[in-house]
């Protein structure tokens, strides 16, 4: 506590003395290792005061105060300095001139730190003062670095040593510079505060080509083994000036794809991928990938890498083709037209690549062959025979797939050959036969009799059939009638057809059935021809038996069993046979004086004949014979 009494009164004197107690120093001072540094000083006191014994001083490191124990830098009182400055100070200054310049050698880094003096004028008037200068020991020259370089604007750097050593003088050199864009070099002098410094600027535009490359600054002592570098990285801004993609490609349906892209640019930027100019992906990288799995047709269009990082934008795109067969064609659906008008068939599909569309007909061609994704068949002043089944086939290098459709074409009634009137055995038989859609309703009509006959009438055995649009009727006429010109019965039938879209009527045509009359015609020569033999056969034996007996009027006693039947009546059962008498249908009609032209026939009977041993035999014609002989 003593001490504290003791300290009080002299803090308030050395406050009274402090306004004349100053020093001037730099603040700052630098060396590079292994040099020298002179740190310029010089200091005042009162002026009242008058050193007896001249003035001393004292330099200390770190500390102002000796209570404190810095180390001693330099004492001009003794030799008595700290082991790491033993040989390496001198005062280059008079304290009695008030000049207190230091210099240090063969400064290391560890040396750098504040320096302090203190001067004793004798007696009490001892001043520690509490200004300080600030030593930086370099093991490298510094470089002014602007806190941002970018590409394409003018760059300025500067190395910066100290000259502060009055032996040593040092230079300065810029190393690696041969790649550099024209690149300018100065020197320069710079002394403050009586510490010096020594500097060279290079300026030069750098590119993005420069960003990450070295520089370096040199600095040495000429004759001297001293030499210091730094060397520098270039991180030069510059925008993204290249987008790498895939390029275009095609992927199959189903399958997966990556997309890469990388982006040059310093700082890294921010990366995304669009789709469209939707954004999908992104990332804050020189590079990102984009993968698509299970693709379909709706990834395909074109995909963008945008790369942007404050500098500037730059993109790129590519095109993502997706292959896959054709889809189910949508075509039409199955319509009804009227005969004559005109329609188009739409078939639309899609596929990749773009298919071929072929129309067919009930499996014909029907049409040109379309490579695209829509085709149209045009139909023109449309017919019945353009009813049928439409299919649209679309196919690519990947697969097909075909659609159908049913065109119906309604049109009025249309009659068909085999209408027609026909003689039969009992009559008249008239069919009529007529197409149409809807299937046409048919009528008879007679004149003659001024009469409608339909399926309501069954005075004619009306009868009448349907099979898809074709409608048939018939009708057996049984009424013998009137001749016409003594040629055959009159007939006189109209057949009438219509539906929705028209009526028609037509006279039917009479046509004889020729089958039933060459029967009649063949039978009826054979007929004659077989009698005729008879007859001439009767002839001879009679002639013969007339020449043995000598009596021409003997009569002729015949012992056979009666001819039950001759080769006309079997003619005529085969005849029946054939137009139908015994088939499968009964006749629909008589015509008067039909019947007149079948041959009417007998059979003779001879009683007594008897056949003559070995006579009875087969002739040439393969036809049975019998020969008559009389007793």
């Amino acid at each position: 506590m003593w001490c504290l009494e003791l300290l009080i009164p002299l803090l308030l004197i050395i406050s009274d003395a402090n306004c004349q107690w100053n020093i001037w120093l730099p603040r700052d001072i630098s060396a590079m290792t292994n040099s020298c540094v002179v740190i310029p000083c010089s200091f005042m006191y009162p002026s009242g005061i008058r050193p007896a014994r001249g003035v001393h001083g004292i330099w200390y490191f770190g500390q102002p105060y000796p209570q404190l124990f810095p180390p001693v830098v330099f004492k001009s009182l003794t030799d008595v300095v700290h082991e790491s400055y033993k040989g390496r100070t001198k005062l280059l200054g008079d304290l009695n001139q008030r000049n207190c310049t230091l210099l240090i050698g063969n400064v290391g880094t560890e040396h750098s730190g504040r320096y302090y003096f203190r001067a004793d004028v004798g007696g009490a008037n001892k001043y520690s003062y509490p200004d300080y200068a600030e030593l930086k020991v370099l093991d490298q020259p510094n470089i002014d670095i602007p806190e941002e370089i970018v590409s394409d604007e003018s760059l300025e750097l500067t190395c910066y040593a100290p000259d502060n050593c009055p032996d040593m003088t040092p230079e300065i050199q810029w190393m690696y510079t041969d790649y550099l864009p024209d690149p300018e070099f100065s020197a320069d002098y710079t002394e403050e505060s009586n510490t010096a410094v020594i500097s060279n600027t290079l300026t030069f535009t750098p590119r993005p080509m420069h960003n990450g490359q070295l520089l370096g600054c040199r600095v040495y002592f000429p004759n001297t083994t001293l030499v210091y570098e730094r060397l520098i990285s270039l991180d030069v801004k510059y925008s993204p000036r290249s987008v790498w993609v895939n390029v275009s490609s095609e992927v199959m349906e189903g399958s997966s794809v990556t997309l890469h892209c990388e982006v040059d640019s310093n700082p890294s930027p921010r990366v995304a991928w669009l789709f469209g100019d939707q954004e999908v992906l992104w990332d804050t990288a020189s590079n990102i990938s984009l993968s698509l799995d299970d693709v379909t047709p709706e990834n395909e269009g074109i995909y963008t890498c945008v790369g942007d990082n404050g500098y500037g934008i730059m993109n790129t795109s590519l095109y993502l083709a997706v292959k896959y067969p054709p889809r189910e064609p949508v075509v039409n659906d199955s319509m009804t037209v009227v005969q004559g008008s005109s329609l188009a068939l739409h078939c639309n599909t899609m596929g990749s690549p773009a298919p071929t569309l072929t129309w067919l007909k009930d499996g014909e061609l029907a049409g040109s062959i379309t490579a695209g994704e829509l085709s149209v068949l045009e139909i023109m002043d449309i017919t019945p025979q353009q009813t049928g089944q439409y299919r649209c086939l679309a196919e690519n290098e990947h697969g097909r797939a075909s659609a159908s459709l049913n065109i119906t074409v309604e049109y009025a009634p249309v009659f068909l050959e085999e209408s027609k009137c026909t003689v039969v055995r009992e009559g008249v038989q008239c069919v009529c036969v007529a197409v149409g859609n809807p299937e046409p309703t048919i009528e008879f009509y007679l004149p003659d009799l001024n009469i409608t006959i339909n399926e309501t009438d069954g005075r004619f055995n009306f009868y009448t059939h349907t099979d898809g649009h074709t409608s048939t009727a018939m009708i057996k006429l049984r009424e013998k009638g009137e001749r016409a010109d003594n040629n055959g019965p009159a007939v006189n039938v109209h057949c009438s057809m219509y539906n929705i879209y028209g009526r028609e009527s037509v006279l039917l045509e009479l046509q004889q059935e020729k089958k039933y009359m060459m029967a009649v015609i063949v039978g009826t020569i054979g007929g004659v021809a077989v009698i005729a033999f008879i007859i001439a056969a009767v002839r001879y034996v009679g002639q013969n038996n007339k020449k043995e007996n000598g009596n021409p009027r003997q009569d002729v006693v015949l012992e056979n069993p009666a001819l039950y039947y001759s080769a006309v009546k079997k003619d005529k059962q085969n005849l029946r046979k054939k137009v139908g008498e015994d088939g499968d249908y009964q006749p629909v009609g008589s015509v008067a004086g039909l019947e007149r032209q079948e041959l009417n026939y007998a059979s003779l009977e001879f009683i007594g004949v008897r056949p003559r041993e070995g006579a009875s035999g087969r002739g040439d014609d393969g036809s049975n014979y019998t020969e008559i002989k009389a007793k």
